[in-house]
């Protein structure tokens, strides 16, 4: 009986952990590279490609997610320092519209008219929804050697509230950041 109750409680998690928005893409850590060699850290410039906003929103945006890649990093011991860094972070951002599609189906959506011989049906997509996917790349470069020692890409659909993407901003930071 705890072995059904233990897999209920497994299966309940990765059930839950599966409805995220947010989802690593891929990490690469570099050759030799171990995170307890460095101390500190500092952010260099940040690129922002797509349907960028440049806004305030926005600007508050990057300083949240500057917060949130402190806190994950100080977490694992480094210090953002802003002269003679360990570390050096580089962090990309790109936003793009992107279309929601269905494929139209002959057995869920039957043609109205069949008197024609040489009547075809083809299937298409259609746009059903329109929303932003944003990614972000993160590049930790070793100054010292001008070398980059590791890499991180995570993506996620983009909400409308400002409050939830603050929080989406936070779990893509933690998911990105357990990998290092």
């Amino acid at each position: 009986m705890k072995t059904i109750g233990h897999l209920v409680r497994v299966f309940l998690l990765f059930t839950i952990a599966s409805c995220s928005s947010v989802r690593v893409v891929k990490t690469e850590p570099g050759a030799n590279f171990a995170l307890s060699n460095y101390r500190t850290f500092a952010f260099s410039d940040i690129e922002s490609t797509g349907d960028v906003p440049q806004s305030g929103f926005y600007r508050s945006q990057v300083d949240a997610l500057k917060t949130a890649i402190e806190k994950q990093l100080a977490s694992k011991g480094l210090r953002r320092v802003d002269t003679q860094p360990d570390l050096m972070m580089n962090i990309g951002i790109a936003v793009d519209e992107k279309t929601q599609t269905r494929e139209t189906n002959i057995r869920t959506d039957p043609p109205f008219y069949i008197g024609q011989r040489r009547y075809t049906w083809r299937s298409q997509e259609v746009p059903v929804g329109q929303y932003r996917q944003g990614t972000i790349d993160v590049h930790l470069i070793d100054p010292r050697r001008n070398e980059m020692v590791w890499r991180g890409i995570v993506e996620g659909i983009l909400p409308k509230k400002p409050e939830k993407l603050q929080k989406q901003i936070d779990e893509g930071m933690e998911k990105l950041f357990a990998r290092l």
